[in-house]
């Protein structure tokens, strides 16, 4: 045994009692601001439908028709990594798990628009539209035809439309309440947001329908949506979007990026309008900065380029959409936004080529981490917690399986957990 050291401290303990004291009202509020992620599964997509449009077969008719697509432009692994550039080893693992999505599970998170997307309807043809989506989606959580996540986009809070967005929020949430409660995964959209304000009145807004129905209070929470350069820096040049979360007093939970509402709003021309613009760059590391670590989750916008007419259009419409859904993965953009069905094939591929393809490192180092075998990277608990939220983001989607992840990991779906944080109020996951 070594000689034992002598330990000698000069501070009395109130000195650190005093400390503490001190800083209780920051503790408190690091807390508050910065509860982490919430650990619940996050769709890889939305997709957005027209209010009038939806109906109670939409998630099967896109799946269907996004399998209708691979068939008639890409109808075997080899021909679909062709168009992408899939390698060898991703090929067939890549496609079967794409068809097989398809057809279980073709959507993650649908919302019924009834903004842009809805085009001009008389307030009759909004309120039965908005009673009907309400009818549709308890229907289809009834009887488990439901997407994970589904919800509408309002109008927003500007005053020409206010009081219709108001009204359509009402008639759906109440027309859910009607038909036995609101979904768990119920999600709401507040479109073309710019000041904190507007909010504000949103959360107040879902104050008011809580003490109306009965509701625990905080019961509902809402997307913002960033379509313009005041929701990103304000007059004064701070930055808008930060605001705007602390504003929505822990209800927010998304920021959703606006490709061509935002990109119009800077003057970038219709032919350069797209998610991987510089503006675009700018606006979501901005909101990926004012995000992180409140809990609130920040998604890329879509591409206009859809995936239609002859082979060799659609196979340039999906290499386009692949690469920029790659492209927003690595940036830890881990949601988008699909305006077509044929755009379902090649956001699923791109998201399981980008979990596959790190699968195995991403386990071999988590693993060598619980086992504390080292290796030829030293990881910090903050990177083992990401290469675990990493494996969970996989397993959800449906890319990867438990019995894979196990098996290279060691460690079971609750364990992998207890590395990634507590998962609050989870869904199903995609595949296990």
């Amino acid at each position: 045994m070594g000689q034992q050291e002598k330990v000698s401290t000069s501070l009395a303990g109130a000195v650190s009692e005093g400390i503490s004291a001190s800083l209780a009202p920051v503790d408190a509020e690091l807390e508050r601001r910065y509860p982490g992620d919430p650990g619940t599964r996050q769709p890889v997509h939305t997709v957005y439908v027209p209010g009038e449009a939806f109906a109670a077969d939409t998630v099967r008719d896109w799946g269907d028709r996004a399998l209708a697509a691979l068939d008639e432009h890409a109808p075997d692994a080899a021909s679909f990594a062709a168009v992408l550039g899939l390698t060898d080893d991703l090929a067939e693992p890549v496609y079967t798990r794409v068809r097989a999505k398809l057809e279980r599970e073709p959507i993650e998170d649908l919302r019924v628009d009834f903004e842009d997307g809805y085009g001009g309807r008389t307030d009759a043809d909004e309120d039965a539209d908005a009673a009907r989506a309400a009818r549709l989606i308890a229907e289809a959580y009834a009887n488990s035809t439901a997407a994970p996540y589904m919800g509408i986009r309002m109008k927003c809070m500007e005053a020409a439309v206010r009081d219709r967005g108001i009204r359509t929020l009402d008639i759906f949430l109440s027309g859910l309440m009607d038909a036995g409660g609101l979904p768990d995964g119920l999600v709401l959209t507040l479109p073309k947001v710019t000041y904190a304000e507007q909010v504000t009145a949103m959360v107040r807004l879902l104050e008011e329908f809580e003490k109306a129905r009965g509701l625990a209070p905080g019961r509902i929470g809402f997307e913002i949506q960033i379509e313009t350069s005041q929701s990103i820096l304000a007059a004064d040049g701070t930055a808008a979007v930060a605001r705007m979360i602390d504003a929505a007093e822990g209800r927010a939970t998304g920021l959703h990026y606006g490709t061509f509402d935002y990109s119009a709003c800077l003057g970038v021309s219709a032919a350069y309008q797209a998610s991987d613009h510089p503006a675009a760059d700018h606006a979501k590391a901005v909101m990926q900065v004012a995000a992180a670590g409140t809990g609130v989750r920040v998604s890329d916008g879509s591409t206009n380029v859809l995936p239609v007419g002859p082979t060799a259009k659609v196979h340039d419409a999906w290499r386009l959409h692949y690469g920029l859904t790659r492209r927003a993965l690595a940036r830890a953009y881990y949601q988008g936004w699909d305006m077509h069905p044929g755009h379902i094939p090649t956001r699923y591929a791109a998201v399981f080529a980008f979990y596959r393809e790190g699968f195995a490192q991403a386990a071999a180092r988590l693993a060598a981490y619980a086992n504390r075998t080292g290796g030829d990277i030293a990881d910090e608990p903050a990177t083992a917690k990401a290469l675990a939220g990493y494996l969970l983001r996989g397993l959800d989607c449906g890319a990867l399986d438990t019995a894979e992840v196990t098996r290279l990991t060691g460690l079971t779906l609750a364990g992998l957990q207890v590395y990634a944080g507590p998962r609050r109020g989870d869904l199903t996951p995609s595949a296990k």
